[in-house]
């Protein structure tokens, strides 16, 4: 296999995940089927569309890389070296009551090097957040400029989907103090991760598995820390050792402060 630039993998995650926000915004309004999936979950017209033409263009730029898209699973070999992973529109019940907080991820995870390139669109404002595994980067148009994390916002947004295996982040809402540094967000989205990285948010908070490799989160966690942020799991341990779930805050005194509470709780 031929040896990939990551600069042009970033430039690839960059435009697949443009490509994905222009399907996202161009049916946003429109009447749209749902598929059903499970209990409360379900796709719609836009995620299927969106990831058609994302899966289109990966394949076609790197033929032998695998892919596990959100709504058509994992294709490729098994065990592959490069693996590409895609979530075409995250907040899809948001999309559907037509509330344009979403965002669309995608992420390139190689073997032995981690999530090496990786971008989180936002359809609706004109941006895309974006990472060679290094650098971290806001591309507004034309115009790249730096992610810069910032816990002045004081804003915490926390992911109250269920399951909640650990940890419910619901319980840091009543921890004692919390409310006395921090303010609750909820977005119901993984684009809250990339303002983390951002800025826009002091951390962000969810419990769950191993978010590594998920399609949604994926490329935030690749974007937050590159950007320098401090990234763990629920239990405060790196996300190599951790049981699970994600805390990934601005900046250390930020992330100690939230493990306390989170421990309070």
């Amino acid at each position: 296999m031929p040896i990939m630039n990551t600069t042009d993998d970033a430039q690839l995650a960059l435009s697949t995940a443009q490509s994905g926000a222009s399907v996202v915004r161009g049916l946003y309004g429109a009447p749209l089927d749902r598929v059903e999936k499970s209990a409360g979950d379900f796709a719609t017209e836009a995620d299927l569309a969106a990831e058609r033409t994302m899966l289109d263009l990966l394949r076609t730029a790197r033929p032998e890389d695998a892919v596990t898209g959100e709504e058509s699973g994992a294709t490729g070999t098994a065990g592959a070296q490069r693996r590409w992973l895609v979530d075409p529109l995250c907040g899809t019940l948001n999309y559907a009551v037509q509330n344009m907080l979403v965002g669309v991820n995608v992420a390139l995870r190689e073997t032995g090097s981690g999530i090496t390139a990786a971008a989180t669109a936002d359809p609706f404002n004109d941006e895309v957040f974006w990472t060679d595994g290094t650098r971290a980067r806001l591309r507004r148009g034309e115009t790249d400029t730096p992610l810069l994390p910032s816990p002045d916002s004081r804003l915490v947004d926390l992911n109250l989907d269920p399951p909640f295996p650990a940890f419910p982040p619901a319980r840091l809402l009543t921890a004692p103090g919390f409310a006395e540094r921090f303010r609750p967000r909820v977005v119901s989205t993984s684009l809250a991760v990339a303002w983390v990285a951002a800025g826009r948010r002091a951390a962000y908070v969810t419990d769950g598995g191993d978010l590594r490799e998920s399609v949604h989160f994926a490329a935030g966690i690749a974007l937050c820390e590159a950007a320098g942020c401090t990234v763990t799991g629920i239990d405060g341990l790196p996300l190599a050792s951790s049981a699970g779930g994600l805390v990934a805050a601005a900046d250390a005194e930020t992330h100690a402060a939230l493990m306390k509470l989170i421990r309070l709780a």
